[in-house]
């Protein structure tokens, strides 16, 4: 685990430089922009709307016994920005992008696609990964705050319905007891995932060699490690921020 982390720092500082010479191409970035993030849009809509709907429909009643049903919205909001729709966007796309971008990379290592760069001196690990960091680096922040947005509307549907707790009363405590802090820290945990999950799954392609049933265990190995590195990155910024 250690050596693999110090491959993917490697390979995070190449790709670096390969954008700051302004190698990379715009067009391929707009490509893996619609790849990683666009393709992943409504499945990370939806588990984070699911998400909320059945974390409101949990509370909702707690809180009316309590006599605290107004605070449904700002606890659901909270939640929501802090935690749920970063972390669940970030591994909904780690499952669909992240796995395709490793079985792309793997595919093109096994092929030898990345000697015929290599021989053309072309670095192969700016080439295959500075579009994808970068890609991912821009717009799964957007995907995220999209998937707030989303999940709060979904928390004020099921609140109402459940409880019959007025739109005007969720939103009150929204804007009460959510801080733009948390929601510069929510981007900032999906500004890093991003990197994380196109970084880790990349290398995991490009240490791929032998053939297609080799290509299969990688994208496997890659779905399991970005989730790990995920929850490890999102417990420390937690740690860093909130404590």
């Amino acid at each position: 685990m250690i050596n693999f982390l110090g491959l993917c720092v490697q390979n995070l500082i190449e790709a670096i430089k390969y954008i700051l010479n302004r190698n990379t191409k715009f067009s391929s970035v707009v490509a893996q922009a619609a790849m990683i993030s666009y393709d992943s849009l409504s499945i990370s809509l939806i588990i984070v709307f699911i998400s909320s709907a059945v974390i409101t429909l949990q509370v909702s009643k707690q809180f009316l016994m309590s006599g605290a049903e107004s605070y449904v919205g700002g606890f659901i909001a909270v939640a929501l920005v802090r935690e749920i729709a970063p972390g669940f966007a970030a591994l909904a796309i780690g499952a669909r992008a992240g796995t395709a971008i490793c079985a792309e990379v793997a595919n093109m290592q096994v092929t030898e696609q990345v000697d015929a760069l290599k021989s053309l001196k072309v670095s192969p690990v700016g080439y295959y990964f500075a579009p994808r960091i970068l890609a991912a680096a821009v717009t799964v922040p957007m995907v995220v705050l999209l998937a707030e947005f989303v999940g709060i509307v979904g928390g004020m549907v099921v609140a109402y319905f459940a409880i019959g707790l007025h739109p005007n009363r969720f939103f009150n405590t929204v804007w009460l007891m959510l801080n733009t802090r948390d929601i510069y820290i929510s981007l900032f945990k999906a500004f890093v995932f991003g990197v994380l999950i196109t970084l880790v799954c990349a290398t995991q392609g490009y240490k791929t060699f032998g053939g297609a049933k080799d290509v299969g265990v990688a994208t496997t190995k890659s779905a399991i490690k970005s989730t790990v590195y995920l929850l490890l990155a999102d417990f420390l910024i937690n740690i860093i921020f909130y404590l």
